[in-house]
Parts: C-alpha cells; sequence; structure tokens
C-alpha cells in the first residue's frame, strides 16, 4: 500500500474511519497480491483470413484462421455479433433468455472472399480478415468493426479471465455520441476516454487514466484527447450514435473493467476528405460480444427494451415530491419536517431517511445495517407522505447481530480467494458483504426486507450498493480478487464489481413483490448496470455543486434514459441551497420536469432553504404545483415507458435525429412528445434562446405560437422557466379540483393532432388500457377532440 492509497482511504472512510480504512486497504492489498496471478508476458492475435462459414438460425458462424465469428439475427431487429465462441448466455443485462433467431436472415457469400448477413432491418457484412460492417437495409453505413485484437497471456495463468482485447470501430463522418450511463459532462459525449468501471463520483481528472482492474500492468494509459471523464457510479458500455445515415445503439455485454475512446469525425469541405468518427472499445477481460440495434429513436430504445427487460412502473406517489432528510437524528424530525412542509403548502409524497433511531442507545449504525431493520415502529406522518428506507449492503460483523448471524450460517458472505470472508470499513465499524451473484443469496437478502415493511416502509432506496462508496478499501472497491458465484460459474470481482448494485437490485425487488404482491414496488439505486430498469430507478445523488452541477444533473438523466432507465433523478439543492436562492429555485424548477423529483439539503443546513426567505417559498410552491399538475402526464410516460421502452427525458433530436443543430443541443429537453423544456442553467437569466424541432409550438405561459425548426427567444422570470407545447397535442393534467382533464393547444392549420392517456392503476400491477385521442379543426375554426375509438372522451377539454 502506497501513500496515495492511504490518502484516498482516509479520504474515503472520514477522519473518525482513518484506522479502519487503512486497515481496510492493506487488508485488500494483501488479498489481491494472494488471489490474483502474476502478470506475464503477453502475446497479441488477430483473426487471420476467413476459412469457411457455416449457415444457422438467424445468421451463421464465420470461421477465421485464429478465431470464429457467430451473427445472429433476432426477431426483434436486434444483433448478436460475439468472436471467439461467445454466446448471449449468461448475461446480467438480458431479460431471461435471448431473444429467438430469425428465420428470415440469411448468411450469404459476398464479394473478396467476404460473406453477408442479410435481414430486414440490417445488413451485416464481414470481410475476408474480419472487419464487421453494420448497415441499413440500404447500405449506408452505420459503423465499421475493424478486425479486433486480443493480449493473452503466453502462460496460461489467467486463462480463466480471458484475454484482454481492443476493437476499433468507424463511425459516419457526422456522428454523434451518446450513453455510456449517467456521464455529468453532457448528453452528447465528446472527444475523450471514458472508463467502464462504477466509482464514486469525482472531480474531472487531465491526468492520464489509470487502469486499476489489470494487477502487474504498469504505465498509464491516454484517450484520445488526453481528457477523462470524471468517475460515476452508473456505467455502462452502451453506445448510442447518431448520423444522418440512422440511430445505432451498440451494447458491449461485459461487465469488466474497460474504456471507451472517442473521437467525433469532421466532413471535408469542398474537395476535401471526411474524417470519420472513431471508437475504441478496450476491456481488460471477458467475452467479445455486443448487440446491435438500430433504427428511429424509438424503434431504437424498444429493441433495447425487448433485450434488457422493460422499465419498471413506479406508484403514483413515487412521480411526486419527495425529500431525502439524511441522518434522521432525533425521532421527532420526520414528524417534523413532514408536518411543517404540509403546513407550507408543499405537497410532500415521500420522506427518504438515510438513518433511523434504534431502540435508544443510538442509530442503528448507519450504512453497516443490511436490509434488516430493527428499533420500533417509525414516527406518524401527515396523511398521504411515505416513508423509504436507505438500505445499503454493507452488515456490520458483530455477534450476536440477527442479520449477520444469519447470513454467516447461511454463508452468504463474499469471501477472498484463500477462504476468508472479505471485510471492510463502514460507519458502524467493520462489515461484511452479501454475494448477489448467488441466487440464493439474492432469496436470503429479499426476505429481511419483510421487518422494513413491517414498520411502515413504503419502498426502500439502495445507497451504497456500490461498495465503493461506503467502504474504505484504498482503491474504491472489493478486493479484486474476491470470489463471486456469479449463477455458479464462478469468478472474482473483476467480473462483479459492474454488476454487483444491479444484482442487489434485482434481490430487493423480488423480495418486495414477495412480500407485497398485490403492490408495486418503490427501489431506486444510486449505482447500477444495464438491465437496472427492470426492478427500479436511479437516484443519481448530487451532481455537483454551483451551476454546472444543474447541467450535470440534466446529462445524467438524458443519458440514462438514452441507455434504458427512464425513472432517474438528481438531489436538488444538496450542495449549497442556503448559500444561492436562485441556485436552489432553478434547479427545483428542473428536477420538477425530471421523473424523480427528489430534494435534499446540504448536511450543514439542518434549516430550510426558504427561511427568511418568502419569496423563494413563492417559486418553490409554483414550481411544486406544476409538477402536481403534471402528474397524469408524468404517469402516462411511465406507463409508455414500460410498453415500449422510450424515456420520459429525451433529447430535443428525438423526433428529428437527422437536425444536427438538435443534435448539439444539450440546455433542453422533450419530456414526453407533447412538451419540450428549457430551463436556466446560468446566473440572472431572465430570457433564454430555445431551439426549437420542426413544426409549430406554443409558449404554455403566453400561448404565443412559434415556429420551428428555428431558435427563438422566451422569458425566463424567476418564477417559471419555458415550457413550450407542441402544436395539436392534448395533455393530460390535473386540474384545480384534482380531475383529469384534456390541456389542448391547436393545431397547426391543415394539419391534425393527438394525444395519449393512460390511467393511474393506483398501488396495483393491473395494465391499464391506454386512451388516444385525435384533435382537429372543425367548420368555423372550432378545435375538436375526439376518442379515436369512438367514443365519448370521458373527460374535460381545455383548448388553450
Amino acid at each position: 500500500m502506497d501513500a496515495r492509497d492511504l490518502v484516498r482511504s482516509v479520504t474515503v472512510g472520514g477522519r473518525g474511519r482513518g484506522v479502519g480504512a487503512w486497515r481496510a486497504a492493506w487488508r485488500r492489498r494483501r488479498a489481491d497480491a494472494e488471489g490474483l496471478p502474476r502478470q506475464r508476458a503477453e502475446r497479441a492475435r488477430t483473426p487471420g483470413e476467413a476459412t469457411g462459414a457455416e449457415p444457422g438460425p438467424g445468421g451463421g458462424t464465420v470461421r477465421f484462421a485464429r478465431s470464429v465469428l457467430c451473427v445472429r439475427v433476432t426477431v426483434a431487429g436486434a444483433v448478436f455479433v460475439g468472436w471467439d465462441g461467445a454466446d448471449p448466455e449468461p448475461s446480467y443485462a438480458l431479460a431471461g433468455a435471448a431473444p429467438a433467431a430469425d428465420e428470415r436472415a440469411r448468411l450469404e457469400p459476398d464479394k473478396d472472399g467476404g460473406w453477408r448477413v442479410v435481414s430486414e432491418r440490417m445488413l451485416v457484412t464481414v470481410s475476408r480478415l474480419g472487419a464487421v460492417e453494420v448497415r441499413t437495409p440500404g447500405g449506408a453505413l452505420l459503423r465499421r468493426d475493424h478486425p479486433p485484437r486480443w493480449w493473452a497471456e503466453s502462460g496460461g495463468a489467467a486463462a480463466a479471465a480471458g484475454p484482454r482485447w481492443l476493437q476499433r470501430s468507424e463511425l459516419p463522418a457526422d456522428a454523434r455520441f451518446f450513453g455510456l450511463g449517467g456521464r455529468a459532462d453532457g448528453p452528447r459525449l465528446r472527444s475523450g476516454s471514458y472508463r467502464l468501471w462504477n466509482t464514486a463520483p469525482g472531480p474531472r481528472r487531465s491526468a492520464p487514466f489509470r487502469s486499476g482492474s489489470a494487477p502487474g500492468r504498469a504505465g498509464t494509459e491516454r484517450g484520445l484527447s488526453g481528457l477523462v471523464s470524471p468517475p460515476l457510479s452508473v456505467t455502462m458500455p452502451v453506445l448510442v450514435s447518431v448520423a444522418d445515415a440512422g440511430t445505432l445503439l451498440v451494447f458491449h455485454d461485459n461487465s469488466r473493467d474497460g474504456r471507451v475512446d472517442l473521437q467525433e469525425g469532421a466532413e471535408g469541405l469542398g474537395s476535401g476528405h471526411d474524417r470519420p468518427g472513431r471508437c475504441e472499445v478496450r476491456m481488460t477481460g471477458g467475452p467479445l460480444r455486443y448487440w446491435a440495434v438500430a433504427g428511429a429513436p424509438s424503434r431504437m430504445l424498444h429493441g433495447w427494451a425487448a433485450l434488457t427487460g422493460a422499465p419498471a412502473v413506479p406508484p403514483g406517489w413515487a412521480l411526486g415530491y419527495q425529500h431525502a432528510l439524511g441522518a434522521a437524528g432525533d425521532a421527532q424530525r420526520p414528524a417534523r419536517v413532514a408536518e411543517g412542509r404540509r403546513a407550507l403548502g408543499l405537497p410532500l409524497r415521500a420522506l427518504h431517511v438515510e438513518e433511523f433511531p434504534s431502540d435508544g442507545r443510538g442509530s442503528t449504525g448507519g450504512d453497516a445495517r443490511g436490509a434488516g431493520a430493527r428499533g420500533p415502529a417509525p414516527w406518524p406522518l401527515p396523511a398521504g407522505v411515505r416513508l423509504v428506507s436507505s438500505v445499503g449492503p454493507a452488515v456490520r460483523a458483530r455477534a450476536g447481530d440477527p442479520v449477520f448471524d444469519s447470513g454467516r450460517a447461511a454463508d452468504v458472505f463474499v469471501r477472498e480467494a484463500g477462504g476468508r470472508v472479505v471485510r471492510g470499513g463502514a460507519h458502524g465499524g467493520e462489515a461484511v458483504f452479501p454475494d448477489f451473484t448467488d441466487r440464493r443469496v439474492r432469496k436470503w437478502w429479499g426476505a429481511l426486507y419483510a421487518e422494513r415493511l413491517e414498520q411502515g416502509f413504503a419502498g426502500v432506496w439502495h445507497t451504497g450498493d456500490e461498495p465503493f462508496s461506503l467502504c474504505a478499501f484504498g482503491d474504491p472497491t472489493l478486493p479484486l480478487s474476491a470470489r463471486h458465484a456469479l449463477e455458479g460459474r464462478g469468478g472474482d470481482h473483476r467480473e462483479a464489481h459492474n454488476v454487483y448494485a444491479l444484482a442487489m437490485a434485482e434481490a430487493g425487488c423480488a423480495g418486495l413483490r414477495e412480500l407485497r404482491p398485490e403492490e408495486r414496488p418503490f427501489l431506486v439505486s444510486r449505482s447500477g448496470w444495464a438491465g437496472t430498469q427492470r426492478y427500479g430507478g436511479s437516484a443519481t445523488g448530487g451532481a455537483g455543486g454551483g451551476w454546472e452541477g444543474l447541467r450535470a444533473a440534466l446529462s445524467l438523466v438524458l443519458g440514462l434514459g438514452l441507455c434504458g432507465i427512464p425513472y432517474a433523478g438528481p438531489d436538488i439543492g444538496e450542495a449549497s441551497a442556503q448559500a444561492s436562492p436562485e441556485l436552489y429555485v432553478r434547479g427545483l424548477q428542473l428536477g420538477a420536469y425530471l421523473p424523480l423529483l427528489r430534494t435534499r439539503a446540504a448536511e450543514e443546513d439542518q434549516g430550510e432553504p426558504w427561511e427568511s426567505r418568502p419569496r423563494v417559498l413563492e417559486h418553490v410552491r409554483a414550481a411544486l404545483a406544476a409538477r402536481e399538475r403534471l402528474a397524469p402526464y408524468l404517469m402516462t410516460l411511465a406507463q409508455l415507458a414500460h410498453r415500449t421502452g422510450a424515456p420520459y427525458v429525451r433529447p430535443v433530436w428525438w423526433q428529428h435525429p437527422r437536425d444536427r443543430r438538435l443534435r448539439d443541443c444539450e440546455d433542453a429537453f422533450l419530456l414526453g412528445d407533447a412538451l419540450l423544456v428549457a430551463p436556466v442553467l446560468e446566473p440572472g437569466v431572465r430570457e433564454r434562446a430555445v431551439r426549437l424541432p420542426a413544426g409549430r409550438w406554443y409558449d404554455t405561459a403566453t400561448a404565443r405560437p412559434l415556429k420551428g425548426p428555428a431558435t427563438v427567444r422566451v422569458a425566463a422570470p424567476l418564477d417559471r422557466v419555458p415550457v413550450l407545447a407542441r402544436a395539436g397535442t392534448a395533455v393530460p393534467v390535473r386540474s384545480l379540483g384534482g380531475e383529469t382533464e384534456l390541456e389542448v393547444w391547436p393545431p397547426a392549420p391543415g394539419r391534425t393532432g393527438g394525444g395519449l392517456l393512460i390511467p393511474d392503476p393506483g398501488e396495483g400491477r393491473e395494465r391499464p388500457r391506454a386512451e388516444r385521442f385525435t384533435v382537429r379543426v372543425g367548420r368555423g375554426g372550432s378545435v375538436v377532440v375526439e376518442r379515436e375509438d369512438g367514443g365519448e372522451v370521458g373527460y374535460a377539454v381545455r383548448v388553450r
């Protein structure tokens, strides 16, 4: 352990846990030294020349001199590509078994000794030397992968881990990149290096990238631009490219540590040549396999949801205003906070409690308590306010603790390669961690949530589901040599690290569904991986202080939505609510239009951000009233996400991906198809420019019509942010009386519009019927709203 690791241990552990953090870091280094093989000389390998091919369901297998390539088209239109015999399963990302192959796809010989797979939605060609091209059925190039390279250890000591590999790709010169999980440095990914390793959020580094998952590998790694993206807790190898030729999602199904280097292309001027976009994917081991889904953005996300699972629908109250208390302090504080906010007219729906009193001897130990709650029933709250309890994976390693004793008897905790149980530092002292990659352990863990539900908690918030945020292991992770079940396959933490939080979410969701099968569970996680949306949403936490934090928050939600996690949101006001009232108000106005709206005061702030500032309270009320009014529309978007995979929050290019100016727009977003929200992300702004997609739009505050595509200026006073409605839409909203009504915006002359409403099914899990409406201009210029099935509208209609 060097000085850098000691400093990092104290930073992660805090001043009060410095000795425990140092001890945990030392144990981690010792375990890795004993359990991981030493680095040996490596030998590079490429596929070589093609020697033949064998047709199969959905495509076939192409054999090369030193490798084998499998190409398979599924009935959903997704294409699977696997090298060296890699199959779609096993996979933590897929929702069940891999989709069936499309029997209509055919493997055919191509020119120059290559092969091609022809299907309805994509054309895949394989060259004689192993280059793979993904094209549209018309032949437009979406992505070209060069022959991959592997570096295998010549001694064979690490054969189980597989060789590390590199795949270089070229994309159209006009392509723009999005995705890779939740990224704070912009929904559009600039040229740079992006690490695929879940870790605690931190500042952007301009220093070279240093891999922490390749033991014995010396030196540094630098991205194509020398700029490394800041680490985040929800990373996944899901890259979305948007170009004139089409939109393409590529998912490398590999949970090991890796890096993606991106270089945007440039189009030549005059007689100049185009410089294609470039992408390099480097992995420290594991299979070289990926899925590709192409088409319009809506079709692309629908195909992605078909692979990884339908997003869970949150309960209706979870689409309202929530507040995280942090440490609960005394037993009366939750009730005091809830009653105080209700008395001020703030529509609080849930309180997230990070710590709660125990049996009179202090707190339960904070994050080292596991899922089993202890202590008396929680506090009486006003009607309609739910309690959400934080749950971390750390279990206090203390004899007599019921969770620890039962887990030790069932042998559920992660062990080192030598057989010792892994121990790390947490707020309550030394802690151990369940192995969520074991089905038996997930069953044990899910049953522990019964005590939380009996105490009156309505949902759980997985904070610390990435052990790096709570455990001081020096390099913030469990020992890389720690052993995991991995569904019976066996492996170490290098493979399990990124999916640890995903498996914990699966355990929690399964437990909640089994304990209360009649209700939709509420579960949000701090960390995650591809497929997290099957179990709940993502609470991204604080995105950073200052105005840059607002941009980061929007980037996180947009990025997660494009990666298949539609229900997400940051903590508003976490950094400095009291220091800057304008920043707090603008942050809350942004959060009011994001799927998860949660506020959280700074730890040093025990008061409320509006104390002694009445004007701030007025703006807070206005933002939350706008949120409450959109409740029917948000539930419709939640149900729509479950059925189609389309996120609530969408980039402005969603319906117009060929509009290049919209691809570069990062300060506005679409809420569904009907609303365009332009939040204020800079101080002192009272008017801002908005880039409009094609069509007619209305300023919802003034009903002024605007014509796109164009850049317009709209008012942005401190009491609201610009929200524009698409002409011809019928938006379901909540009236002053609490009933659902349709707010209709007249269509452009000669055009028709429509609307969609999926009612809230309450707490149940039934699938409500979608109600569709058409909007047209009748005789005399009046706006007419009709149901598509010909029945009565059934709702009040208000034409704006």
